[in-house]
């Protein structure tokens, strides 16, 4: 990468950081559904957050501090969010579910082998749109991690006419953010059990979307 283009990068990641700590700070935010999740990591139990393309806003700022590993692709678009969350104590990963990489998916198991946190976008990086792919499961299949819906919605919407129906909050809006019931995967489920158990967990997370987008209706 030449000076000029990490010079680039380096200002996007500035003010992207920016932009979106004062957009949040002036936000008022409710969160939900925070005590199952809490009692998951009370037992020491490895999670892996489940949030779609299009609902990933809040997320740098919301999960900030508290050391949790996002596997991020390497698109442009990864990049924007890589150097957001730069540091803000994230120890990020940069691959993509669609991408078999050894290396990425070894330094996964490990981090949930040793007790901790990731994000993955399981619609990304380029879709369909809340779309489920298999990584995540048999991630947490191969580890015993539990997975963790998250997804957030607010009392001013704007979606952007991008691929994911990218939603974005207003400064001085209302935000609601919701963790949902968690699951867990059997490791000796069949592929054709894998693919009914991607399939609920699919189905929930689009309830769990609706349910937040109609909170302060």
């Amino acid at each position: 990468m030449s000076f000029f283009s990490e010079l680039r990068w380096r200002m996007v990641g500035v003010l992207g950081k920016l932009v979106l700590w004062v957009w949040a700070k002036s936000a008022r935010m409710k969160v939900l559904g925070v005590e199952n999740y809490q009692e998951i990591r009370k037992q020491g139990k490895p999670v892996i957050f489940l949030v779609w393309h299009g609902r990933i806003f809040i997320v740098p700022f919301f999960f900030r501090r508290r050391g949790i590993m996002p596997l991020i692709s390497p698109s442009k678009d990864g990049e924007v969010a890589t150097r957001i969350m730069s540091g803000w104590g994230y120890r990020i990963l940069r691959g993509s579910s669609s991408h078999a990489l050894i290396r990425v998916w070894n330094k996964m198991k490990r981090e949930l082998q040793s007790g901790g946190e990731l994000i993955i976008v399981p619609d990304g990086p380029r879709g369909p749109n809340r779309e489920m792919k298999l990584g995540a499961l048999k991630l947490a299949q191969e580890t015993g991690a539990i997975l963790v819906p998250f997804t957030f919605s607010t009392s001013r919407k704007k979606f952007l006419k991008s691929w994911d129906n990218f939603l974005i909050f207003h400064p001085l809006s209302k935000i609601v953010a919701m963790y949902g019931e968690h699951f867990t995967v059997d490791p000796d489920l069949k592929d054709d059990e894998l693919e009914k158990e991607r399939h609920k967990i699919e189905r929930f997370m689009l309830h769990l979307d609706e349910k937040a987008d109609k909170f302060f209706n």
